[in-house]
């Protein structure tokens, strides 16, 4: 706990223990003359940390991946101006893709602002709100501290407000204001992680008792998983459902893993006339679809082709329910759940959906040169309970959506907002995330070559840190999922070959602490996967997987020609 005197806190102490009490262990940032103040308390506390990384656009994938693997809060710090928009990407993705991200930005003095003056980091025009409205369009909430008496109430109605919404939040602080004393009275009562909603008592019941004759009257109902019910915390809400019904689910690629692809009622990853035939078989066989947090994009519905008819559709939100044709504004998952736990009867045999969500997994041992089609199903051979898994996006996210995840594994993958480069800073927070984790979990990455030149500076974070990842390269020689969509052969899509093995080195890695590899057939990986020492990721490990070219997953192929079309 932060210093406090006489029942008054700093400013900047007030809003670090308001990290602390949302679970944020670890910041990510990087220094500049507004921030450094700030950033003066969060090394001086015993319980934070601080994490320089490379740049502000990297940290900020950063606290996106910490985020989704503690499932609570990632923080990034940044400076005013060039550095906040840095920045700006990456948290317009976990905008997009619903992740809670505090965003800190250290500001000039209060009095600089109001005397207008033409500072560095500015745009010369003596205007100081320019960022702020360019936040305001990117975030869900925001503070704008310009007086110390009001900081608490601001911070806390912005924490708050992120956590209803599970979106971004936007934190300026003054360099004056930091060491402003403030009332600690309101750090006494913990922020809820869920705001309550008024109470809709009558339309809850109605819509539970209908939902439950939905289950009772179908002859093949479904549940549909997708990535707000992790957002929002109502996977065990969610599982306590299936585990008492019986009913088959599936789940969406922003929803993969959810709930454990383990369980012996998962159907498989639904992406409409992209999924694996026996999947798109199985769920559109459904006579009632129970969708929780779905989140129609293209890529997570194949292009628009999920089969999910209005008259025997159920859609849960966290602020709505659509009931075949109806809306009901104000009635949320995280109380409808529950009741229809309590009111729902198991089905009967009948009812429940023959399914086979892996047909393609690996029955006798590959030879040859690596391909797509068998490298997937054999590096999922490799995956351990509670494996972190991260996907970038293009080629690796597509071909890991048809992985099958262990028990307690963590899929990320940036489906929605689809920034390449963004897994080269997520798995950064992801390892840290998952070196706070109460069960042992391997961190573990797939990405592109192309994608990766775009943010692999903080592969020198990770070796000074000392977090140990294990990072598959795929080594196919530009945007795969670019020459897909369009230009095949056009050199807008071609990068310079880097030498992946040496990279470490030239960051500076301490001799010993990590381990590179070089694999161009199934053999080779094979015997790799195989290697206890590589197993056990004692040490960061690269690992470049050479395949050709032109090659691509099964769903890339699909889902590119779909978005071609659209283009076009």
């Amino acid at each position: 706990m932060a210093s406090v005197q006489n029942g008054q806190v700093e400013l900047g102490d007030y809003l670090i223990e308001r990290l602390i009490q949302l679970g944020v262990k670890q910041v990510f940032g990087v220094p500049g003359d507004f921030n450094m103040p700030f950033l003066d308390l969060i090394q001086d506390h015993a319980d934070i940390g601080y994490i320089g990384c490379c740049n502000e656009l990297n940290a900020g994938y950063a606290a996106d991946g910490y985020a989704r693997v503690t499932g609570k809060v990632g923080a990034v710090v940044t400076t005013f101006g060039v550095g906040e928009l840095s920045a700006t990407n990456a948290i317009a993705g976990a905008h997009s893709e619903r992740v809670p991200v505090v965003h800190i930005v250290g500001v000039p003095a209060t009095t600089l602002q109001a005397h207008q003056a033409i500072l560095h980091h500015t745009l010369g025009d003596s205007k100081f709100d320019a960022f702020i409205h360019i936040a305001q369009h990117i975030t869900g909430s925001n503070a704008i501290i310009m007086k110390a008496e009001h900081a608490a109430e601001q911070i806390d109605m912005c924490l708050s407000t992120m956590l209803l919404k599970a979106r971004p939040s936007y934190i300026t602080i003054p360099t004056d204001l930091v060491h402003a004393k403030i009332s600690a009275k309101p750090l006494s009562n913990l922020l809820k992680p869920i705001v309550e909603h008024p109470s809709k008592e009558a339309t809850e019941n109605f819509l539970a008792e209908r939902i439950c004759a939905g289950f009772e009257n179908a002859e093949r109902p479904v549940v549909l998983i997708d990535a707000c019910t992790l957002r929002f915390h109502v996977v065990e809400a969610a599982l306590r459902l299936i585990n008492k019904t019986g009913v088959t689910f599936f789940t969406s690629p922003m929803g993969k893993a959810a709930i454990s692809e383990t369980h012996p009622n998962f159907g498989g990853v639904y992406v409409g006339d992209i999924s694996l035939p026996s999947v798109r078989e199985a769920f559109e066989s459904a006579d009632f679809v129970l969708a929780i947090g779905t989140m129609k994009s293209d890529f997570n519905s194949g292009s628009f082709t999920w089969r999910m008819p209005g008259e025997r559709t159920v859609e849960l939100h966290s602020d709505h329910v659509v009931f075949q044709y109806g809306r009901f504004e104000g009635v949320t998952f995280q109380t409808i759940l529950p009741l229809l736990v309590e009111k729902v009867h198991p089905l009967k045999p009948s009812q429940r959906i023959p399914h086979d969500p892996f047909p393609n997994l690996l029955t006798a041992p590959l030879k040859g040169k690596i391909t797509q089609e068998g490298l997937w199903p054999l590096v999922s051979t490799a995956f351990k309970d509670n494996d972190v898994i991260i996907g970038e996006t293009g080629t690796s996210a597509f071909g890991v959506l048809e992985t099958r995840m262990p028990a307690g594994a963590i899929f990320g993958a940036q489906i929605l907002w689809g920034s390449i480069g963004w897994a080269g800073g997520a798995v950064l927070g992801a390892a840290v995330a998952a070196e706070e984790s109460p069960v042992p979990r391997r961190t573990i990455l797939f990405t592109g070559d192309g994608s990766w030149q775009l943010t692999v500076q903080e592969l020198s974070t990770m070796a000074r840190i000392n977090v140990k990842p294990i990072i598959f390269v795929l080594n196919n020689d530009g945007y795969t999922i670019e020459r897909f969509i369009h230009g095949p052969n056009r050199t807008y899509n071609d990068i310079q070959p880097w030498k992946w093995t040496q990279l470490l080195s030239v960051f500076g890695a301490a001799e010993g602490s990590y381990a590179t590899y070089q694999v161009k057939t199934f053999e080779e990986l094979s015997a790799l996967l195989k290697d206890p020492k590589f197993a056990a990721a004692e040490k960061l490990q690269i690992v470049e997987l050479f395949i050709g070219k032109m090659d691509a997953p099964r769903a890339l192929r699909l889902q590119a020609e779909a978005t071609a079309k659209v283009n076009a």
